[in-house]
């Protein structure tokens, strides 16, 4: 693959996912490490269990939200 290649995100839009919230950003969103994707979800803090629901997906993170 040549370095100008855009990686294939490693999560999907819809998607729900079990992770384990390991860092907070700067605005306050829990930071899960999920499948080598920075994913921002909200309401939630560094020890959080959650399954959270991918809602976009950027070229370096992704959004999601708690899934219910």
């Amino acid at each position: 693959m040549s370095e100008y290649q855009e990686k294939v995100a490693p999560v999907k839009v819809g998607e729900s996912y079990d992770v384990s919230i390991d860092d907070i950003a700067k605005e306050g969103d829990g930071l899960p490490e999920l499948r080598a994707s920075l994913s921002f979800v909200p309401q939630t803090k560094v020890g959080d269990k959650v399954k959270i629901k991918v809602n976009k997906v950027m070229r370096k993170f992704a959004i999601a939200e708690k899934a219910e």
